[in-house]
């Protein structure tokens, strides 16, 4: 096991990043943030990162006349940072293969619905609409379509019929704060492995409802471990 060397890219208020930054500093995830970078710069995740002595970056997209050298640019940026490994912590912006190659299979992301459901920066909405009883939230490796890679982890959370888009999104929010973490840890202990459209995760414990959390009837599958 290594820790890992993690860049974090954001577009809001980074939630996901704070949760990251939290679990790393209780040891229960080993792993470095190397650098935060956003395409908007008044990111509030900018400032989380900041506040946490980490170093930052913004490029916005203007700065490059095509996706691919945008990709090219955040690529030399992560690198001169030492990163190995990315987390897109509601990054609004597709990667390309040129981002990808640069960090084969070491891209994850976090999506606040049960995909393949509701994929698209509306999940919440678009699930509270639907009147779905389930929703939630699923890490994945990142692949150049949307929302579309390998699934690693998933947790379900309760929808009620008067759900709208903030109440939904912020049940499925805490549980999102645990299992991203969870999924990073996975990966410093090399215990993910792609087989297709299945992610093997070595020793994984059943499906359970997660202890210390306030969502009654939450689901997560793998099952969270001590720490998270």
């Amino acid at each position: 096991m290594a820790r890992l060397n993690l860049g974090v890219l954001v577009s809001g208020g980074g939630s996901n990043l704070q949760s990251i930054l939290d679990k790393s500093a209780s040891g229960a995830l080993d792993a470095d943030v190397r650098l935060v970078l956003s395409n908007k710069p008044n990111a509030y995740g900018l400032e989380r990162a900041r506040l946490a002595g980490v170093p930052t970056a913004c490029l916005e997209h203007a700065s490059c006349p095509s996706r691919e050298e945008y990709d090219r640019e955040m690529v030399r940026l992560l690198e001169e940072h030492a990163v190995d490994t990315v987390a897109m912590a509601g990054f609004m912006r597709m990667v390309t293969p040129v981002f990808l190659d640069a960090f084969h299979s070491r891209v994850l992301n976090i999506h606040p619905s049960l995909l393949p459901s509701f994929p698209g920066v509306r999940g919440q909405g678009d699930a509270a609409a639907y009147g779905v009883r389930l929703s939630g939230c699923t890490v994945h490796f990142v692949d150049e379509h949307m929302d579309n890679g390998p699934i690693i982890i998933q947790a379900a959370v309760p929808a009620m019929a008067d759900d709208d888009t903030k109440t939904l999104g912020s049940r499925i929010l805490e549980m999102e704060h645990r299992v991203y973490p969870q999924a990073l840890q996975w990966l410093a202990e090399e215990r993910l492995t792609i087989q297709g459209r299945q992610v093997v995760v070595q020793e994984a414990r059943p499906a359970a409802s997660p202890a210390g959390t306030t969502v009654t009837g939450a689901l997560v599958n793998p099952g969270l471990e001590n720490g998270f």
